[in-house]
């Protein structure tokens, strides 16, 4: 997310010929663009955007169950029973 943002800001002072961007060639202010493509495809690749994915929805669930036991006047961690 950081390159396409990077990317579209060089677009941007090209486009308006703000700054020193404005001497630039036009290939140097797209690179950022080619690197967010190359890490799309890694983290796609690799896993990491599953890997992700599963994670934030493992936590939503642990949220909601410990929301739960909060209403039930339960604990709200299993962390935080006492074990006899």
């Amino acid at each position: 997310m950081w390159f396409l943002m990077l990317g579209l800001l060089g677009v941007a002072l090209k486009f308006f010929e703000i700054g020193f961007v404005a001497t630039w060639s036009w290939w140097v202010v797209l690179i950022p663009f080619a690197l967010a493509i190359a890490w799309w495809a890694w983290a796609d690749a690799s896993g990491y955007t599953k890997r992700k994915v599963v994670e934030k929805e493992n936590q939503r669930r642990q949220d909601r169950i410990d929301r739960q036991r909060s209403n039930l006047g339960m604990l709200t961690s299993r962390s935080n029973r006492k074990r006899r």
